[in-house]
């Protein structure tokens, strides 16, 4: 009995060490000390958006403003049975025709740069009333006509089975007739254009790209999912957006970053307990699940967002994308878009408020300073003074994340 005992003992010795140090490994960081100095114009934002009793609401927001055409084109949420049956109308009218002798043909609504309209009243980029015809007769049209046959029959089968599978996967379904991933990807939109619904609702998605990390916590598909606690990286934002539910945060604002090293070295000195907040990322250019996120994020949780890029063309070129849309995806602005982010940094003008140092300057390329030329022409630059004049500053010198924590001028205090 006794030598029981003592055989025991140094095991629940060391179970008791080992949960020492592994309680010991968490770095507790508390909130910094100018928390409030600092948050101050986010708390004011923040109390702004949640006072607001005649916040518009979605359907409102959707009326057409006087000046454009009735016949943009915008999408719905739509339930996989009414995706269906918009799918199975247009199965019935090209099955009619082929029974009439006619062949077929298909009026899908064009996604060319020329049928794309930005909306001053929205603040987004729309897909514009032109359609094109698609036939089957036609030698120049008869591959792409069955190509979207072929995408219908594939994404039909997919609701049906009531599964989600990811762009790769139908491009592999048939790689001897799409030939090209982007073959059958521009066909996906040209779909849901057709049908009338988000490419979400498609149930076909990318891959995983970005990442969130900090102080929200919500239910993934019945499992439950604390953003405090996911580690270094953060985690995964899902590309099945629909499966999250009934989120939760203490967070002031969204801090929305450009590059994942910066996201990184944030989310490893716990920015977010220092300063209460959601970090972001898609790692570059975004991707849907994060703009869907993003959208989400602000519209229930009410909290501002803030933006953390480049100082350069493409850095506000994607902050651009996040806020009015792309013209890939102006079909379906309503649903990726969140307006009013607020640039945060780095701004050209940073360079000589907060004294950085020479090496933070890299000149300008020509292709830099074209998409800088670009922009200014845009209307959703123009509309905003402050922005035309940073961008103005900005196709002289401009300043990467990257620069700025490699030589230590974008640095989180640690607690001792």
């Amino acid at each position: 009995m006794s030598s029981r005992k003592r055989q025991s003992t140094p095991a629940v010795q060391s179970q008791e060490s080992t949960t020492t140090v592994s309680s010991s490994k968490r770095r507790v960081v508390a909130i910094a000390p100018d928390a409030d100095a600092v948050l101050r114009e986010c708390r004011k934002l923040r109390d702004a958006m949640r006072s607001s009793s005649n916040e518009t609401s979605d359907k409102a927001s959707r009326v057409i403003p006087e000046g454009v055409p009735s016949s943009i084109v915008e999408v719905d949420e739509l339930k996989a049975p009414e995706v269906l049956e918009g799918m199975e109308s247009i199965a019935l009218d090209i099955a009619q025709q082929v029974l009439s002798g006619k062949g077929f043909s298909m009026e899908i609504p064009s996604r060319a740069a020329t049928n794309q309209l930005y909306v001053k009243e929205w603040d987004r980029i729309v897909l514009g009333g032109k359609r094109s015809s698609r036939s089957f007769l036609n030698v120049k049209e008869s591959r792409k006509a069955a190509i979207t046959l072929r995408v219908l029959q594939l994404i039909h089968a997919v609701l049906m089975k009531r599964i989600h599978i990811t762009k790769r996967d139908l491009f592999y379904t048939d790689v001897k007739l799409f030939v090209d991933q982007a073959e059958s990807d521009g066909v996906l939109d040209d779909v849901a254009t057709m049908v009338g619904c988000t490419r979400s609702n498609l149930n076909v998605v990318a891959s995983d790209k970005g990442l969130v990390v900090g102080r929200v916590q919500f239910i993934e598909d019945g499992d439950p999912i604390d953003c405090t606690r996911m580690g270094v990286g953060g985690k995964a934002i899902p590309p099945y957006i629909d499966k999250i539910e009934n989120i939760t945060s203490d967070a002031e604002f969204i801090l929305l970053v450009e590059k994942e090293a910066a996201y990184m070295r944030m989310a490893e000195d716990r920015f977010y307990h220092r300063y209460p907040c959601i970090i972001i990322t898609a790692k570059g250019q975004p991707d849907i699940a994060t703009r869907m996120f993003l959208k989400r994020l602000k519209e229930e949780l009410k909290i501002p967002v803030l933006g953390l890029v480049d100082s350069d063309p493409y850095g506000l070129k994607i902050l651009s994308v996040y806020m009015s849309g792309s013209k890939n995806m102006s079909y379906d602005s309503s649903s990726l878009t969140t307006p009013d982010i607020k640039w945060l940094g780095l701004r050209p003008s940073d360079l000589d408020r907060y004294d950085l140092p020479d090496q933070c300057r890299l000149d300008m390329t020509e292709n830099d300073i074209k998409t800088g030329k670009e922009l200014l022409k845009e209307d959703f630059i123009q509309k905003n003074p402050e922005w035309m004049k940073e961008l103005e500053i900005m196709v002289s010198d401009k300043i990467e994340l990257a620069i700025l924590y490699t030589i230590g001028c974008l640095v989180v205090d640690k607690q001792p």
